[in-house]
């Protein structure tokens, strides 16, 4: 049993992540604290600015169904949809949907309200308990059209992602960033919401703060009679709440950041506006699943992630140099927003930038007035969210054709020029710019390499070297460590142990988990000081690395900071336990503490939430194996693979088991539907391989090796196996031969007894 974590680290990993959708230690509001006004009562005052609002995505961010307000065809419009049929109508002044429920069968639904304004609007409905929920077929306000936000996909009643999941609940998932001082109050038995907040859309204290003090100041001011703005704890001579950072980016990134960015946040509310970001959410680092690995945005990553690795954000730009904070227009047209500051004479807050013309041929090399003149076109490369969405890449890079082939990313160049490969745009490029220097964000072809190949000692020691380096980008450093946070062991650890104390809470959060493969006495010395870490992102972390370590084991004085930490913590599980993640977050907490019972529950009612959701399934079948039942784990397995035909995880996990029951002919028709899924996972093939040599089948597992080889020829695992096929096939003279290849190139690893023995013949 002592083995047990790490067995189950890959899972452990996994539950990591969405632990961190927990609650932030917050002081209790002050009975002295001013309250919410609403923006009605900032318009006298501040017309010129509630004039720019009104017509802004924020005061569109949510509305009550009218006339004015509803953009859709509700004129008995009808939508197909993968054979299911939606009808849109209006009924006494009030506008409905009839379309396939929450158990499948065809329901009318009141529209309760309106999201957004362009290029789409949503709708919402409510649902049992209080759930208000957005449906998936959407209005494309330039089109004038309905389209479903998944048109590839049949998501039918009991998928996660159909409109009555828990993805697509606004509580859970919205309210926060549409909504002003927003409280979820989720209560979980018997499920259901009883939600309350000060304004309906994104008014205008879901930036500056609740404005009653400012209010009283004002009246004061004009001589009129008012409450003694005195009388607010926090607040400025002004009535306005202390911003908790010093400089402009400083502030409008705490202040933006928390809507504009891909997130997880550590409480259920919206958090106080202006408040530190990492004291209520913990940012996303350039993960596969969200970016490219040279940071281009891959999913939905909503700006921040995007513009941290900018040279424009080491400079000090910030959100409204280039958007105005009320409209949410930029602030000046086309490139004329970019030349404000990229032109002859430069500008003054911003000495490095380098003097010349930029928006001509010289610098372009396009015809005037196309898209290839225009800037955004080569530096902020668009892509399309929600179909119809089209957003640009906050990254701000100059176009690097080869980097992008190596990284396997999307290229400006060739989105435009689409019959032509990176060479020859890599080649044009320098043909107008000889001395440009290539790009000196080495991060991206190393995260590249070491997703693609595998991570070994050496490939380790090139994302330490990313980790060290300064002069990176904060989250591309973050990133480096969280690639190799599992498999770094306690030298790698201590190495990089000068990064906890880094100036980046990113680099701090993640360098955390370096230490989960160290002893626990190790572990409390080097990270019980986090507990008492500025960021709460950063505390959360530290106490969940030292959630299983024995109380008797931490100082006094930490072992009460962990314990109302963690206390902290699973009250905030119970308020997110209304979505999948916050499951798995309860889940992952009562593994770390090994409370298997629990665990085992909190994962099975993950997949009740999202039968798609791939780590709750594996989760459990871990811990069933981990715990003797080997039948279980394969049953669980094997469900999930029903519910999730082809996903390769799963596929992997459950060959190992029918492998480690000598089934594996068993398992290699469920690695071939995976590998059909996801003909480039060199994982899935890897396991297809190893399990056809040995079911036996030496012929099909050769065409597999070849298949691996022509893509990462010196893989340590396609060496392996093309060895081991080898030796099945008699060829012991190849197989020594691929040995000594396999030493010469990782001499520190371990080898199959068949080919540690071959290795030590003369």
């Amino acid at each position: 049993m002592r083995n047990l974590p790490a067995k189950l680290i890959p899972a452990v990993k996994t539950a990591y992540a969405a632990m961190l959708l927990l609650v932030v230690l917050t002081a209790a509001a002050s009975a002295e604290a001013p309250g919410f006004v609403g923006s009605q009562s900032c318009v006298s005052c501040h017309q010129q600015q509630a004039s720019a609002w009104s017509q802004s995505h924020h005061s569109w961010a949510l509305k009550l169904p009218s006339p004015q307000t509803m953009l859709g065809d509700f004129n008995d419009a009808r939508f197909e949809h993968k054979g299911l049929s939606s009808r849109f109508f209006q009924k006494n002044g009030r506008y409905f949907v009839e379309t396939d429920g929450p158990y499948g069968k065809a329901a009318v639904f009141e529209i309760k309200y309106a999201i957004g304004v362009a290029p789409l609007q949503q709708y919402l409905v409510e649902l049992d308990g209080g759930r208000l929920q957005a449906l998936d077929i959407a209005w494309d306000t330039t089109a004038r059209r309905w389209f479903h936000l998944y048109p590839n996909d049949d998501v039918r009643a009991g998928n996660g992602l159909h409109w009555s999941g828990p993805y697509k609940n606004w509580q859970a998932r919205c309210a926060v960033c549409h909504q002003t001082d927003f409280h979820k109050n989720f209560a979980p038995r018997p499920p259901g919401y009883n939600s309350q907040w000060s304004e309906l859309s994104v008014g205008c204290e879901a930036c500056h703060g609740p404005a009653e003090a400012h209010l009283a100041w004002a009246a004061l001011a004009a001589g009129k009679v008012s409450t003694d703005p005195s009388k607010f704890s926090g607040v400025d001579a002004h009535g306005w709440q202390h911003p908790a950072a010093t400089g402009k980016q400083a502030i409008e990134a705490n202040m933006c950041g928390p809507c504009h960015s891909r997130r997880q946040a550590l409480g259920p509310d919206s958090s106080p506006p202006q408040a530190p970001f990492g004291n209520h959410y913990a940012l996303s680092t350039l993960e596969d699943r969200l970016y490219f690995p040279d940071g281009q945005q891959r999913d939905e990553v909503y700006v921040l992630g995007s513009f941290m690795q900018s040279k424009m954000f080491q400079k000090g730009v910030t959100c409204t140099n280039c958007h105005d904070p009320h409209s949410g227009q930029l602030v000046a047209a086309g490139n004329a927003v970019c030349t404000q500051c990229h032109n002859e004479t430069g500008r003054a807050e911003f000495p490095s930038l380098k003097r010349k013309v930029f928006d001509a041929p010289s610098h372009h090399h396009h015809t005037p007035g196309t898209k290839g003149a225009e800037c955004v076109s080569c530096h902020m490369p668009e892509r399309n969210y929600m179909v119809v969405d089209g957003r640009r890449d906050h990254f701000f890079r100059v176009p690097d054709p080869l980097l992008s082939q190596k990284a396997g990313s999307p290229d400006a160049c060739l989105s435009c020029h689409t019959g032509q490969k990176a060479a020859w745009a890599a080649d044009a490029i320098k043909q107008w710019a000889p001395q440009r220097v290539s790009s000196t964000l080495a991060y991206g072809e190393t995260l590249a390499s070491a997703r693609r190949d595998g991570l070994d000692g050496k490939m380790i020691e090139k994302l330490a070297a990313i980790a060290r380096d300064a002069s990176q980008p904060a989250i591309a450093r973050a990133t480096a460590v969280r690639e190799m946070a599992d498999q770094a062991d306690g030298a790698t650890a201590a190495a990089l142990a000068p990064l906890l104390a880094d100036n980046s809470e990113l680099v701090r959060e993640a360098a955390i988990r370096l230490w989960r493969s160290t002893s626990p006495a190790e572990r409390v010395n080097r990270l019980q000081p986090l507990l008492g870490d500025p960021s709460a992102s950063v505390r959360v972390a530290a106490a969940l690395e030292l959630a299983n370590v024995p109380p008797g084991d931490l100082p006094v004085a930490q072992r009460t900071v962990l314990e109302a930490a963690l206390t902290e913590m699973k009250a905030a599980m119970t308020a997110n336990s209304d979505f999948p993640e916050g499951q798995l977050a309860i889940g992952g907490l009562a593994l770390t503490t090994r409370n298997w019972d629990a665990a085992r529950a909190a994962f099975a009612e993950a997949v009740l939430m999202d039968p798609q959701l791939v780590d709750a399934w594996l989760m459990r079948a871990r811990i069933a194996d981990a715990l003797g039942d080997a039948a279980e784990a394969t049953s669980i397995l094997t469900s999930a693979f029903a519910r999730n035909p082809g996903d390769s995880r799963i596929a992997m996990d459950l060959a190992a088991q029918l492998g480690r029951q000598r089934r594996d002919a068993a398992a290699v028709p469920i690695l071939r539907e995976a590998v059909a899924a996801h003909p480039g996972d060199q994982e899935v093939r890897i396991a297809l391989a190893a399990s056809l040599l040995r079911a036996g089948d030496l012929a099909a597992a050769q065409a597999e090796i070849d298949s691996l080889r022509t893509v990462s020829p010196n893989r340590a695992e396609v060496l392996v196996l093309a060895a081991m096929r080898q030796v099945l096939a008699g060829d012991l003279t190849g197989a020594r031969a691929t040995v000594k290849t396999i030493s010469g190139l990782y001499p520190s690893l371990q080898l199959p007894p068949q080919l540690e023995a071959l290795s030590r013949l003369p």
